[in-house]
Order: C-alpha cells, then sequence, then structure tokens
C-alpha cells in the first residue's frame, strides 16, 4: 500500500515574533497546512494521509481540518516525534498498528511547510519509490557551493553540476527505512536529522526525482512573502 506522512513538527522559531506555529499561519487567506494537505487529498493512490503534529497543537490540527470541510476519512491526525525522523518513525507506528506493515509498502513523507508540490512531483515519488525503494526530491544548484568544516574558512569547493539542493517529498520502502533507522547508534540518531542520509550512510542507492523551484520550504517571514507571490502569479499551477 501506499501512504502519506506530512511532517508538521516545526515550531516556527525562525518566523519571528508569530502566534502560531509556521504551519498554521494564512497563506492566500487559509493555513499552510490545508494548502498541503489538499495536494495529497486529490491522489487516489494514498491508502492514508497522515498528519503528525506536536501533542499540544493536536486538538489546533483537528480544529483547522475541521474548519476547511475536509472529511476524507483516509486522514489521520497523530502525535509527532522529537525530531523529523522519531515523527516519521510515530507515523510508521501507527500505521503498523493499524493495518501491519508488508514487504511493498511504502510512504512519501512531506514538509507541511512545502504548500506548492505538485501532482507531477508526487506521482514521479510514487512510481519511483514502488522501483527502487527510496527517493529524493531535489533540484540542481544553480549557484557554487561552498563547505567549510570550521565555519571561518572554506574547506572546499564542490563540483556544482555535481550538486544539488534537497527538496521534499522522500519517500521509502517502509520496512527498507525502518530497518536502517533501528540500526542506527543513538548518537547517529541524533546526527542524522535527514532520512535519506540514513540511507545514504548505509549504502543504500536513493533515485532522484526533479523537484521545482517553486516548491519552497517556508519557514521565515521572506519565505512567506515569495509564497504569497507565488500564489499571486499563479507561477505554481500544476
Amino acid at each position: 500500500m501506499i501512504y502519506a506522512g506530512i511532517l508538521a513538527g516545526g515550531s516556527g522559531s525562525r518566523m519571528g515574533n508569530v502566534p502560531l506555529p509556521k504551519q498554521f499561519l494564512n497563506l492566500d487567506g487559509k493555513p499552510i497546512l490545508i494548502h498541503t494537505v489538499e495536494k495529497f487529498l486529490l491522489n487516489n493512490d494514498f491508502e492514508n494521509i497522515i498528519i503528525a503534529t506536536p501533542k499540544e497543537w493536536l486538538s489546533h490540527t483537528e480544529n483547522i481540518i475541521g474548519n476547511y470541510d475536509i472529511y476524507d476519512e483516509r486522514l489521520k491526525i497523530i502525535e509527532g516525534g522529537s525530531d523529523r525522523n522519531e515523527t516519521i518513525m510515530c507515523i510508521i507506528n501507527f500505521i503498523n498498528k493499524e493495518k501491519n506493515i508488508t514487504d511493498e509498502d511504502v510512504i512519501v513523507t512531506h514538509d507541511a511547510v512545502r504548500p506548492f508540490l505538485t501532482h507531477r512531483i508526487i506521482e514521479e515519488n510514487i512510481n519511483m519509490v514502488l522501483k527502487y525503494g527510496a527517493v529524493d526530491t531535489v533540484i540542481e544548484a544553480t549557484d557554487t557551493i561552498v563547505a567549510s568544516q570550521d565555519h571561518d574558512f572554506i574547506s572546499s569547493i564542490p563540483v556544482r553540476n555535481e550538486m544539488y539542493q534537497g527538496q521534499t517529498p522522500q519517500s521509502f520502502n517502509i520496512k527498507l527505512l525502518k530497518h536502517n533507522y533501528e540500526n542506527l547508534s543513538e548518537t547517529n540518531k541524533r546526527i542524522l536529522t535527514d532520512a535519506c542520509k540514513i540511507l545514504a550512510v548505509s549504502g543504500e542507492k536513493i533515485k532522484l526525482v526533479h523537484g521545482e523551484l517553486f516548491n519552497i520550504k517556508i519557514t521565515t517571514p521572506y519565505d512567506l512573502k515569495v509564497a504569497n507571490s507565488i500564489i499571486q502569479g499563479g507561477i505554481a499551477s500544476d
């Protein structure tokens, strides 16, 4: 089966003095989270679409979903974990309790604050994860990437045409991700905050799916202004 996991655990600390976590802020008249959820609801491939959010925001999330008359029975709201990967594991554990995970089951994970993903991106993630077992959505790096180990001086400048910028969705065969996560040391669980990185360091191959420049993550006031411009300009129409 094919599942979707929407990661809505951000606190919005980089958004400045705002009363709500960033996923609940309004974008063109409705919460960012609703824009994102609606994209997944349009796809009939998903058995469940699971939103994971902090415990203190569960009721708020449920209220928002109800306020926008979203009554799709596939939609579930659960408590997330203390970090990104723990939240994904909370979603996987929920699936396992409800249905029992099989070798073929896959999950498409996505940031709640990336509301501009397209039907094409979702479909390619599904098709590629069913074939390859692990997928990362990326765009080609347009600027030179500079690495600095001491955060003071350049340590290396990678070849730009080999560099990509990661986006989401990230999609996985559920048993493959769960197995590799559970085999990590507690130290690496804290260090490896990106789910694809967990598979990469374990030697697993990860298929690339091309994203879109406008598939931005809204984390700062500037991002929110850009997002409003994207909507007003019709840039992200699928």
